[in-house]
């Protein structure tokens, strides 16, 4: 099959051939003519396998033959409204617009967080044909009446799950009310078909057709995973062991909080890593130049949060390396799905620490498969990898066999061990206080009366 086949324009198919672009991928296959033929689309697809150009090439298709039907020189009102979960996400779609379509005349807006409202006023107030957001940024200008959405007649929800998981639901609920009702369709990707997803498209979407490309938590076929165990002081210089085997070698580094990542980020630069961090507190021009730096070759180790294990597109990225484990298994499959992509070989390390044993287990549960385990010479741990007891070694506030209170105590031990709970000599004086007010009342009372 080619993309002739599909009944895309030749500006397309320019376009396409241009970028290197000659076979459809299975997604692409199966939703385009869906798309292209009006259908709503509830379609599930793993991470790199080509989603968004299942999306934007009909969708471009559509707008860019209207334009040369009407050739009309009124200015535009936006008729496309693609949501994405993130910043990086929205402006990555918006740069895959502006490339597939290239030879059209239709124009594009990204409207996202972190940087100043002025541009994107003036940007909103011309000639528009698509309009690529996040879900906060745009009510920000639907409240200050700064965007028209009168005549959008094409919604794509891009990465729905994650906007889900993200806590966008009010947020896509008011924005979906105030859309035209009338001969919209609408187009929703995720990876996962999880019951929150199937709720929202029953509320939104009419009579959709059903693409499912692959089952839940798959992985790509090329990803190998390997873990090596380690005692929690000894990570940091595992890592410059496993990055230092080869320093040419991209690498990103998943880290689970902001505050470690920083602290990672400097650690590496001070051991000669070509290194930037990317997460939620960077201003989004620090994320965008973290991320260009990367993908250009200008540094060699991206250290990140969750904020980049879904929608982002980094080509040929040859390995990811989890220093921490995710506390949710299934973020594990959205973070090496950054590697492997597009039909190509990759690595996915994994650092895990005793108290990240059931974790570890977790992830083998949701993949339902065995993982290699692989400990370092130098860096044996004190202790045995066990994958067959119960998953209780984390939860979700830090608990552990036992050890968590012992070891959060001890230097580079994981942060996520047992918040330390306040001194008991606060509890008393809290409620010695208490005691104090309520004498005094008791004596202003008795004066009253």
């Amino acid at each position: 099959m080619t993309f002739e086949s599909l009944g895309l324009a030749p500006a397309l198919l320019r376009a396409l051939s241009e970028q290197g672009y000659a076979t459809p991928t299975p997604i692409q296959a199966a939703a385009i003519p869906l798309v292209l033929t009006g259908h709503d689309l509830l379609a599930g697809a793993q991470t790199g396998t080509g989603k968004t150009a299942a999306f934007a090439l009909p969708l471009l298709q559509k707008l860019g033959v209207d334009q040369v039907l009407h050739n009309s020189k009124q200015p535009r009102k936006p008729r496309a409204l693609i949501l994405t979960p993130t910043r990086e996400l929205a402006a990555q779609v918006h740069d895959n617009l502006r490339a597939y379509g290239k030879h059209l005349r239709v124009y594009t807006a990204a409207v996202f967080g972190g940087v100043g409202m002025g541009g994107q006023i003036q940007t909103l107030r011309r000639s528009l044909d698509i309009i690529v957001a996040t879900p906060g940024r745009l009510i920000d200008h639907m409240d200050r009446r700064n965007v028209d959405l009168s005549c959008i007649d094409t919604l794509v929800l891009d990465e729905a799950d994650r906007m889900l998981d993200m806590g966008f639901a009010p947020a896509l609920k008011k924005i979906m009310s105030a859309l035209p009702k009338q001969q919209r369709q609408t187009l929703l990707f995720s990876a996962t078909f999880v019951p929150e997803v199937k709720a929202l498209a029953a509320q939104f979407m009419h009579d959709p057709r059903e693409v499912q490309m692959a089952q839940p938590n798959a992985v790509a076929v090329g990803v190998h995973h390997r873990v090596h165990p380690v005692d929690a002081d000894k990570k940091r210089d595992l890592l410059l062991h496993v990055l230092a085997a080869d320093s040419r070698r991209q690498t990103l580094v998943f880290a689970r909080t902001k505050h470690g990542s920083d602290k990672l980020c400097k650690y590496l630069d001070q051991h000669g890593f070509r290194v930037a961090a990317i997460h939620g507190n960077k201003s989004q021009g620090q994320r965008t130049r973290a991320l260009a730096d990367f993908k250009n070759g200008k540094t060699t180790v991206l250290v990140a949060t969750d904020i980049a294990a879904r929608g982002l597109d980094i080509a040929q990225l040859p390995a990811v390396v989890n220093y921490d484990l995710p506390m949710v298994a299934q973020d594990y499959v959205h973070r090496i799905g950054r590697t492997g992509r597009a039909g190509a070989e990759g690595l996915a390390l994994s650092l895990v620490s005793r108290e990240e044993e059931g974790l570890l287990r977790d992830i083998r549960r949701l993949l339902k498969q065995d993982l290699a385990i692989e400990p370092i010479a130098g860096f044996e741990p004190a202790w045995t990898l066990r994958m067959d007891g119960p998953a209780q070694a984390v939860r979700k506030h830090g608990r552990n066999n036992g050890n968590a209170g012992r070891n959060a105590a001890k230097p580079g031990k994981p942060s996520h061990a047992r918040r330390p709970h306040a001194p008991r000599g606060k509890g008393n004086e809290h409620t010695a206080a208490k005691k104090q007010r309520r004498s005094w009342r008791d004596k202003v009372n008795s004066r009253k009366a």
